[in-house]
């Protein structure tokens, strides 16, 4: 391939030329990283959004978003706690372990953690083949299951209503832990019968395979999910509406969690007002970024499915609202 050497020594020169104005700008910035999920997920979506609006104003606040696909809500909790994010989406339940130190956190909890706010409901949603003969959740023993993969929320939450149940991962005759992204279309190309995700609505993740192959959406209820439900304040009752995805015109109920974003202690105050203030200053630009932040109300965010405590640079910001 053969270059232009007229257009490339322009630009060079005029790089040259702006460097002394542009290299006290970049020794001002500070880069802050979103650990998200899977790139089909709404945590994707999320992290997203609030880089999109939080790089609007880095001119003023001097900080550049980035979103990094990760694993899901473990991975991201335990990065945050290592100091290699600075934020990160978290269901609920996992938010609650970790500040705890209960579940998969037993004996390990993170005092540092802290909340920043909750966003959408994340149903679990389970999705069975068109042909395997599956409609309620019991009747995947001994079926080929994704039960999410490792450093994921919805492993976490799986292996919980396993327990509940007295399963076992035997139960099934395979235990997949495929990425959030690559059990769809495991799911198509017949290589499980039905997968486990927690996910917010609508999702990419759920409309491929019930548009490509016809897969059906099983309602979670019975004795298990009814006791987690008691037991846990993370959890609550949930209805996926019918009609939201092909082939599945009935509402499905179930229950879940909801996706919340999750810091450090040792995160600035300045950088997570920042960050807030982009949300909620621009709030209805956010709602419109993904159909699964429609109904999201900040005064509900602010308080609900948070279980660590709340950053001090997102009180001040919250305070300043009246929302506190």
């Amino acid at each position: 391939m053969k270059f232009r050497t007229t257009n490339v020594s322009l630009a060079a020169a005029a790089l040259m030329a702006m460097s002394s104005f542009s290299v006290p700008a970049a020794a001002q910035q500070k880069f802050v990283t979103v650990g998200t999920g899977g790139v089909t997920g709404v945590y994707y979506a999320v992290g997203g959004a609030v880089c999109r609006l939080m790089n609007k104003s880095r001119a003023e606040t001097g900080l550049r978003c980035s979103v990094e696909s990760t694993g899901g809500s473990v991975f991201n909790v335990n990065a945050i706690k290592t100091g290699e994010l600075e934020f990160g989406l978290a269901q609920s339940d996992v938010q609650f372990n970790a500040a705890k130190g209960e579940g998969s956190f037993k004996g390990k909890a993170d005092p540092d953690l802290r909340a920043v706010f909750s966003v959408h409901p994340e149903p679990f949603t389970v999705l069975a083949r068109k042909d395997a003969g599956v409609a309620a959740f019991a009747e995947f023993k001994g079926k080929r299951f994704n039960i999410g993969n490792p450093g994921s929320g919805t492993l976490s939450s799986m292996e919980e209503l396993l327990k509940q149940m007295g399963w076992t991962r035997a139960d099934f005759s395979l235990a997949a832990e495929l990425k959030a992204d690559e059990q769809g279309t495991a799911l198509c190309d017949n290589k499980i019968d039905g997968f486990f995700y927690a996910v917010g609505h609508p999702s990419a993740a759920i409309q491929d395979p019930t548009t490509a192959c016809g897969a059906k959406l099983i309602p979670l209820t019975g004795p298990a999910a009814d006791a987690l439900v008691k037991e846990r304040p993370y959890y609550a009752k949930v209805t996926i509406p019918g009609g939201m995805y092909a082939n599945n015109p009935n509402p499905t109920a179930t229950y879940g969690v909801l996706a919340t974003v999750v810091t450090s202690a040792k995160v600035a105050d300045t950088t997570v007002y920042a960050m807030v203030k982009a949300v909620f200053d621009n709030f209805d630009e956010f709602k419109k970024l993904h159909p699964a932040f429609a109904h999201l109300d900040p005064k509900d965010m602010v308080k609900n499915g948070l279980s660590a405590s709340l950053h001090p640079g997102a009180i001040k910001y919250y305070k300043e609202k009246g929302w506190m």
